[in-house]
Order: structure tokens, then C-alpha cells, then sequence
């Protein structure tokens, strides 16, 4: 009840109210949490235990946040059941994909409102739709997304993390909308309405919600900017680099994030060299993972995981930062194949027709050896022969699919061997 006391409570119920002005939320639906991945993991076990009469099904997206995947193994470990609904190429679910996976003890739908690596934009009002008429929340991670504006759509429950607005980070925001089922786990605590443990950090949420406002005042201006800025990446990035597949939705997607794969290149050694040029740059590239194991999201999708970058401009990205990223990519690219041995051109092709087959023994090589060795290769069989690859790595299961794709190769499939798995890759011309 002290001055100091009631100051800080004004502060934090004037930093709510801007929060959920722009959110598109009620000020009491809403509460300030540690970070986006508490707000998520709060959010959906709470949802879950306070529909727990209606089931104990989960619904998620093959291509969400780390975060909702980990609190979905989490129910499912629990005795809970879990679907995971698929994506197209461009990395899109489809509400139908959602209407299929309801039933009738389905306690709890989530999706992303935008994806986190390549910048697709999900159709969450026509998601929402679906599991309105069911009966059935929908939680969306709205942290990509909420700098950019409110999210559409007749959802339940919303998490967002300041740090990807601009704010700081150790803040992030969970809403419930009145009316949702609703019971916090753990102890209970007087905070927060009882759904965010812990002592309310003020700076951090006063900055949060400060910051939120600042950048949605400029966010329209600033989309179209970063969106013609992203636009020329994505056109000239495969004119000025060989073999590289610009991933994710081109229309649908994030104003500043463009990500796309470079073949026969070693993900982790093109980050070192684009840092020594002074990007900062990330990657989903199985090369850039102490487990080797490729990227969720472009594993749901399809589409090649090695070289794989990820550019995010923030606001402010200026012109020729732009300009001068892509007059350093082609040599940086250049100079990672030349060392990895990588193929220059296809070799003369044979005419004769004739079921061939060619070993290719990768066995113990990590990308993106496997597929280097079968661009190699392919040119020495005959139309219609084929190229059986015996590789260990598991992102060769991602990455020679897409080759072929990518190639004009067709992809046999599978079979077993000794050790490791035979791909299969019949040339087509």
C-alpha cells in the first residue's frame, strides 16, 4: 500500500492495457509471463487439464516451435494422445488438415501464427473456424508474429515473447479469453491471476509492452520496406548462386525472414565464412546441429536441409546491407564447395538406354558428402539406371528426396542394407 507500491501497480496495469490494445485482447485476459516458451508450456497444460473432462487429445502442427512440440511430448508421455498435422511445401497447413484430425476427445488445437524459420504465414482464421464449430481452443504462438500486428481469427489463447518484437528478453505474454476452461498447474501463486509464478518483472514488462506499441506504430511502413528487401534476396539469390531452392511460402510469409538451401554445401562452415563477412546469419541445416539431425520444419516440408540460411532483417535493415550480402554469398558459396569437392558441371551423358546400377558407399559421411557423391556420379549411368546411395546419415533421408526434386532425378525410394539405409535415385535424363 506504500507510494513506491502503488506506483509500480499503476505501471504494470498501464503496460497490460497497452499489451492487450495490442494484442486485440481484454486487459484481464492477459498476463505477463518469464519468456515466450513459459507463456507456450503454461498455456497449453493449462488448456489441457481444464478440458481434461472433454479428453486428453492434442492437435499440433508438424512445423511448430520447439516449445509446443516439447510440452506435446510432454502430454503424450503423460498417457495423453497427440496428432501432428502436415504441411505442404511451402511449409502451410490447411484448415482441412485440422478439420481431419478433430474428435470427439480432442481437449486442444495449436498452431503457430507464423513459422519461426521460413516465415510462412498460417491461415489461422480458417483454423480457429474449424475448431470453433467443434468445440475445441486453439492456442496460436503469436511471437513471430505480434510485432507485425494482431493475429486474425476467433482464437482462444495467444503466447508471445517480447525479445522477438524488439523487447527484452525475460518477458513474454500469455491471454485466455474469457470463457475458455481453464485450470493453472502447479502451486498455486497470487500473481498473475494465478497463471504466471513468480514476482512480475517490471522493467522488463513495462520495456515489453513500450516496445510493442513503438514498433506497431511504424509496422506498416516498415513491412512494405522489408518485404521489397526480402523480395530481391529471394530473386536474385538462385541467379546469382547455382542450385539453390528459396524455401517457404513466397506471398504468405513474414515481411522480413527469407531462408533458402545451398546444395553440396556444409551449413555449419557457410555460417563461419558469412560471420567473417560480417553477417549474422542462422540455419536449420542438419550441419549446424550437435545431433545432426535435420531441421523439424524442413524435414515436415520437403525440401532440402543442407546450406541452409536463414536471413532475419530487422527493422532498419538498410539497402545496401542488402547489396552487399549478396555480392559476398556467391563466392563464400563458391569457395565452401570448392573445398568440400563439390561437382562443377554434369559430365557428358550417355545415350544408350539400359538398367544400370552404380554404388555409392557414403557410409560415415555427414552431409552434404552423400548427395555431393551422387551428383557426382549420376552422369556415369545411363538414362533409366539407377544410383543406390548407402549413406548413415539421417539427413540423407531429407536431402537426396530433394536433390532429385531439385535435379529432375526421380527418387525410387528405401531399401535395406548391412548397415545404414540404400537410397535409390533412377536417372531420368
Amino acid at each position: 500500500m506504500y507510494r513506491e507500491g502503488r506506483r509500480a501497480r499503476l505501471l504494470l496495469d498501464a503496460a497490460r492495457e497497452a499489451a492487450a490494445e495490442a494484442v486485440g485482447c481484454r486487459p484481464d485476459e492477459l498476463v505477463f509471463t518469464s519468456s515466450g516458451t513459459s507463456a507456450v508450456h503454461s498455456g497449453i497444460a493449462g488448456a489441457l487439464a481444464g478440458r481434461r473432462r472433454a479428453g486428453h487429445h492434442l492437435i499440433v502442427s508438424a512445423v511448430e516451435h520447439s516449445s509446443v512440440l516439447h510440452a506435446a511430448e510432454v502430454h503424450q508421455a503423460g498417457g495423453g494422445a497427440v496428432t501432428e498435422v502436415a504441411v505442404d511445401r511451402t511449409g502451410a497447413v490447411s484448415p482441412s488438415g485440422y478439420a481431419d484430425a478433430l474428435r470427439p476427445d480432442t481437449a486442444l488445437a495449436c498452431l503457430q501464427s507464423a513459422n519461426h524459420e521460413v516465415g510462412t504465414v498460417q491461415p489461422v482464421a480458417g483454423v480457429a473456424e474449424v475448431c470453433r464449430a467443434a468445440g475445441v481452443p486453439l492456442l496460436v504462438d503469436a511471437a513471430q508474429s505480434l510485432g507485425w500486428g494482431p493475429v486474425e481469427g476467433d482464437w482462444s489463447l495467444l503466447a508471445a515473447s517480447a525479445h522477438k518484437w524488439g523487447g527484452p528478453p525475460g518477458a513474454g505474454l500469455l491471454v485466455v479469453r474469457k470463457g475458455v476452461r481453464f485450470a493453472p498447474q502447479g502451486p498455486r501463486d497470487e500473481r498473475e491471476s494465478g497463471r504466471a509464478a513468480g514476482f512480475e518483472n517490471l522493467p522488463a514488462i513495462v520495456a515489453a509492452a513500450a516496445s510493442l506499441r513503438a514498433v506497431r506504430a511504424e509496422a506498416a511502413e516498415e513491412a512494405v520496406r522489408l518485404r521489397e528487401l526480402t523480395e530481391r534476396i529471394r530473386a536474385r539469390v538462385p541467379r546469382l548462386v547455382p542450385d539453390v531452392e528459396v524455401v517457404g511460402d513466397p506471398e504468405r510469409r513474414l515481411p522480413g525472414i527469407v531462408t533458402f538451401s545451398c546444395l553440396y554445401v556444409d551449413g555449419e562452415t557457410l555460417l563461419h565464412e558469412l560471420d567473417r563477412a560480417g553477417f549474422s546469419v542462422s540455419s536449420g541445416s542438419s550441419c549446424t546441429s550437435s545431433t545432426l539431425t535435420p531441421s523439424h520444419v524442413l524435414r515436415a516440408m520437403g525440401v532440402l536441409s543442407e546450406g541452409n540460411i536463414r536471413l532475419s532483417l530487422p527493422p532498419g535493415t538498410r539497402a545496401e546491407d542488402v547489396e552487399r550480402f549478396l555480392s559476398v554469398l556467391p563466392e563464400v558459396v563458391s569457395g565452401v564447395r570448392e573445398k568440400l569437392g563439390a561437382p562443377v558441371a554434369a559430365g557428358p551423358a550417355p545415350t544408350e538406354e539400359k538398367d544400370e546400377v552404380l554404388v555409392v558407399d557414403a557410409l560415415g559421411r555427414r552431409c552434404p558428402i552423400p548427395v555431393i557423391e551422387l551428383a557426382k556420379v549420376i552422369g556415369d549411368v545411363p538414362p533409366g539406371g539407377t544410383v543406390r546411395v548407402l549413406a548413415d546419415d539421417e539427413a540423407a533421408r531429407l536431402d537426396i528426396p530433394a536433390w532429385c526434386e531439385m535435379r529432375g532425378q526421380e527418387y525410387v525410394g528405401e531399401e535395406p542394407a548391412e548397415r545404414g539405409t540404400a537410397y535409390v535415385v533412377r536417372r531420368t535424363g
